[in-house]
């Protein structure tokens, strides 16, 4: 039976990120607090069975049960009870790309019957690997060292082949061969971790070789990786879904199709990043992404363009680094593209050569492209690529945003052949790519796993290597974020709030997530830099002689990262223990003098040593000065950051903790739960407490208006910006929604404090009449002069008396 889901969307969602630690239990004894705060539905991590002491839940290893670390699925149903008492619902987190390959093996019982029975087995349709590679063999990358080296720790016990903790199936009736014709005799291979760049067969999670990709483009699988999620939709368990990762998918519109078919429609998000102008496909049947959109509009906001500039101009004076090892971003993307595609995915690419091969000699017309030229061609256009990924599925009309993207990639993909007709295998896989040169099964697969690479290629090139070799401005470094240009004017936030409620009115929004490599409220010190750019470049001169770091990009790294993530006591000196591992997982990613599987032991404890003797020693008080100077500055934006957040177009989500002042750096300093009080928040909310009580009066005070009045920000709603009248309107940032709602914020305050402050600027109410600011509880009648509606608070959130 398919769920009726016509329920509403959320008003707001609460992440909770469960981990051992912190179970069904926990959350459950957090719920009076969370109701009380004014969140519709609690946002939970993956809940499905996973890998032992997983801390996220994405390494599933049985879709069939809910994780007992966590509470079973009684704790789940209890936190659901829990919940609905208390007037909120579940959205659940859900993982369709890909499975844990764990330790044992046994854990994923699916995977260990493939390994056990081959391609014979009915769970060999699960996973995505490639059959004809390696003797019909699955290549596992899991040993220490060579084969060779290693046979002398491989035995058997039990049955099973074990190598230290691993342990794998044996294929019926091997058991008593000699190790050598045991180990020849499995549907598996034993081998080199190193070998995986190159020779894995199966598709990965990225390049994480300990994560297989799953096939749930095939009916049977999605009905077999989804029944107990659907089972939990249909019995009122849960009411809305997030989907992690769709574009790794090799059919995400036909999957969202499907999926919504048997949910019924409940609310559901997708993680789609959208990079710049990109936009998501109009034919998906989701309520929208889960809002890393909105977070670079809402950043962007409070970057000053002209600061910004300096900053980087200053980043580049300091670190000296080439362009396309930190110095430039483009060139740096283009490097680390290059890299990636030619290194880690470089087994992923040569299976796609393969397939172009196998699809080309079905056609005469397509033959006599040698495979270097395939390989050439695949690579070039692949590292040219501005998105994640095209969309195209043969048989169907080419979308012409993916054809363009396409040409103008094959385009620049050309000048890598010094012959002219050469080049012409261009052509071949950009028509392969957008499923023009057949139906076939090569030709489909082909045109999928072009898809999938490119998503890949596009996350580890920029996520996990640009991002950290290119630092100006360590804050505006998230995904679906435009480092080189990080400034968003008013005019254009207003411009896609406005597309956002037209088109995606029920999408998700966010500020910090449990992937973001910074929380907002760190990011919101970092981006103050752009207000005080020269005042940051005198401090990294100065403190260049207080604590000599192994290179320049790393102390500017670090020095912006311990501004970011402040001091507990209040002196400028950042936590060892947080910053440390921070700038270490930095330096690994950015892959210049390190990284995670060709360390340099020696830079690395250079390194930490910098780290904690430098921002985290004595040095650190350096960033006393200027954090209080820039005390206003961060204050806007956070307290303004969040206001939008809560009222513009979408269906705002909370990261736990966040609805205070809470800094965090990447996991796994982002993934600590925050300590819940015992019971509901006092009436009112206490507002002496800095600016951590500052912003949990206004999240509270904007979350209860939206639950209250859900049809002033929902999809009937409106969206139109106010202009600000006088010498000061650029720096503030109004809106009105369904004319029942304004919000203000300050932008830029330094600039507007050096320019003689707000004077005689105001800002008009719409239909006229009394209104009310929500956090000061003062009255206003048709309009408010910004010196008194912005004086207590550089936000204001008005409701009509």
């Amino acid at each position: 039976m398919t769920p009726d889901n016509t329920a509403p969307p959320p008003t707001a969602t609460y992440r909770l990120q469960l981990q051992p630690d912190f179970p069904f239990a926990a959350a459950r004894r957090a719920v009076p607090y969370l109701a009380s705060l004014g969140v519709s539905h609690l946002h939970l991590s993956p809940v499905l069975e996973a890998v032992p002491g997983s801390e996220h839940g994405y390494d599933v290893v049985d879709h069939a049960a809910v994780r007992a670390e966590l509470g079973g699925e009684e704790g789940l149903r209890a936190l659901a009870r829990t919940a609905r008492e208390h007037g909120l619902g579940l959205v659940l987190d859900i993982v369709p790309n890909h499975m844990a390959v764990p330790v044992p093996a046994r854990l994923n019982g699916p995977l260990w019957e493939v390994l056990r029975d081959g391609p014979a087995s009915p769970y060999a349709r699960w996973f995505d690997i490639d059959w004809a590679e390696h003797g019909g063999k699955v290549l596992l990358p899991v040993l220490g060292g060579r084969l060779g080296d290693e046979l002398a720790h491989l035995r058997v016990v039990d049955g099973e082949l074990r190598w230290h903790d691993h342990a794998f199936p044996l294929r019926p009736g091997t058991e008593r061969l000699p190790l050598p014709e045991l180990l020849d005799a499995q549907w598996y291979r034993p081998a080199w971790w190193r070998l995986a760049r190159t020779e894995v067969n199966y598709r990965r999670f990225f390049t994480i070789s300990t994560l297989i990709a799953v096939r749930v483009e095939d009916p049977e699988v999605f009905a077999a990786t989804h029944a107990t999620v659907l089972r939990l939709l249909r019995e009122g368990v849960i009411e809305g879904l997030r989907i992690d990762h769709p574009d790794g998918l090799a059919d995400p519109a036909g999957y969202l199709r499907r999926l919504g078919k048997a949910t019924g429609g409940c609310w559901t998000v997708v993680e789609k990043i959208l990079s710049g102008d990109e936009r998501l496909p109009a034919d998906w049947p989701v309520a929208g992404t889960t809002g890393y959109d909105a977070l670079r509009h809402l950043d962007g906001l409070f970057v000053d363009p002209e600061g910004a500039t300096a900053l980087t101009a200053a980043y580049r004076a300091f670190t000296g680094g080439p362009p396309d090892r930190g110095g430039d971003w483009p060139a740096t993307v283009r490097r680390a593209a290059y890299k990636v595609v030619t290194h880690e995915l470089a087994a992923e690419v040569e299976r796609l050569v393969r397939t172009l091969d196998r699809a080309r000699d079905t056609s005469p017309l397509l033959r006599d492209h040698a495979p270097w030229a395939l390989r050439t061609a695949l690579r070039e256009i692949l590292v040219r690529l501005p998105v994640y990924r095209p969309y195209a599925v043969p048989g169907e009309p080419v979308a012409p945003v993916d054809a363009t993207l396409l040409d103008e990639a094959a385009q620049g993909a050309r000048t890598a052949f010094s012959v002219p007709e050469e080049a012409t295998a261009v052509e071949v896989v950009r028509d392969a790519a957008l499923g023009r040169l057949g139906d076939g099964p090569d030709h489909r697969d082909f045109c999928a796993r072009f898809a999938q690479t490119a998503s890949a290629l596009r996350a580890k090139s920029v996520e996990d290597t640009a991002f950290y070799r290119y630092a100006p401005l360590l804050s505006a470094n998230e995904v679906g974020g435009t480092p080189q240009r990080p400034a968003v004017s008013p005019g254009e936030f207003h411009a896609y709030c406005a597309r956002l409620h037209r088109d995606w009115p029920a999408t998700g929004t966010v500020l910090s997530t449990h992937d973001t490599k910074r929380s907002a409220d760190a990011r919101a010190r970092i981006a103050a830099l752009t207000q005080y750019p020269r005042r940051w470049a005198d401090l990294m001169d100065r403190t260049a002689a207080l604590a000599a770091a192994p290179d320049p990009h790393v102390a500017w790294v670090a020095w912006q990262s311990a501004l970011g993530l402040g001091a507990a006591d209040g002196s400028g000196a950042a936590e060892a223990g947080r910053l440390v591992p921070a700038v270490l997982k930095s330096v690994r990613e950015a892959a210049l003098r390190t990284t995670w599987t060709e360390p340099d032991a020696a830079y690395e404890r250079a390194v930490e040593a910098f780290v904690t003797n430098g921002p985290c020693g004595p040095p650190g008080a350096a960033l006393a000065s200027l954090l209080r100077e820039m005390g206003p500055a961060v204050r806007a934006h956070v307290l303004g950051a969040a206001l939008l957040h809560l009222t513009m177009p979408g269906v705002p989500d909370l990261y736990m903790g966040t609805e205070g002042d809470r800094t965090a750096l990447v996991d796994p300093d982002n993934r600590r739960v925050p300590p819940f009080p015992d019971g509901p928040l006092a009436d009112p909310v206490p507002v002496d407490g800095g600016l951590s009580a500052e912003k949990l009066w206004l999240t509270r005070t904007a979350l209860l208006l939206r639950r209250a009045h859900p049809a002033w920000f929902g999809a009937e709603a409106s969206y139109e910006p106010l202009t600000a009248l006088g010498p000061a309107a650029g720096h503030c940032v109004a809106f009105t929604r369904s004319g029942e709602v304004v919000t203000a914020v300050t932008r830029l305050p330094r600039r507007l404090a050096d320019a003689g402050g707000w004077r005689d600027t105001t800002l008009a109410l719409p239909g006229g009449g009394r209104w009310r600011e929500l956090l000061t509880d003062r009255g206003y009648e048709g309009g408010a002069a910004l010196s008194e509606l912005l004086d207590r608070y550089p936000v204001a959130l008005l409701v009509r008396d």
